[in-house]
């Protein structure tokens, strides 16, 4: 399994079979990654989250990808606004945590492998609006992708892709992996 850190948008990376939406709980498509995604893909890529809402924090679900280049999106719960979502730990300061981000990393790399997909593309998870550090993000979620493929050396999985829209996000990103 190759990994790959790219700057740039996610929703144009026709190349890979799916890509990652930063999601909430309830799986609604408000801002930053997610709507991106919802105006580039269309309401059906929202209108299909919400029927699967809610799961829980670290989980993923799959929806079409819309109008998007891709097969499917992934929504993986890095954050949430219930009142279960609050009762879980979360760093100080933020709206998620290391665990609630490698289990949402590996939650999705589960749903592309069942749906024996060959990449994904993933932003850098509960980052915006969770306001999670971009550097534990960065070593939480390179470390979870490393982790899989050590267990899982038979996936389908190929290529998993970090797209990073800032600069600044994709040197921390690129720097994280190169001495991982």
């Amino acid at each position: 399994m190759r990994i790959e850190i790219r700057q740039g948008d996610i929703t144009e990376q026709p190349d890979v079979d799916a890509i990652v939406n930063a999601a909430n709980t309830e799986l609604v498509l408000g801002a930053g990654v997610a709507g991106a995604i919802r105006r580039k893909g269309g309401d059906i890529i929202d209108e299909e989250g919400r029927k699967q809402a809610p799961i829980r924090l670290g989980e993923a679900a799959v929806t079409t990808a819309g109008s998007l280049p891709n097969k499917f999106v992934i929504h993986a719960a890095a954050m949430g606004y219930t009142k279960e979502d609050a009762l879980v730990p979360k760093k100080p300061g933020t709206a998620s945590s290391a665990d609630i981000i490698r289990n949402a990393t590996q939650n999705s790399l589960l749903r592309a492998e069942e749906l024996k997909l060959r990449s994904i593309a993933f932003p850098a998870l509960a980052t915006g609006v969770a306001m999670f550090p971009v550097d534990e993000c960065a070593e939480v979620m390179i470390g979870a992708v490393q982790d899989y493929a050590a267990a899982n050396r038979a996936s389908s999985l190929e290529l998993v892709v970090f797209v990073l829209f800032g600069q600044r996000d994709y040197e921390i990103f690129n720097q994280i992996h190169q001495t991982r």
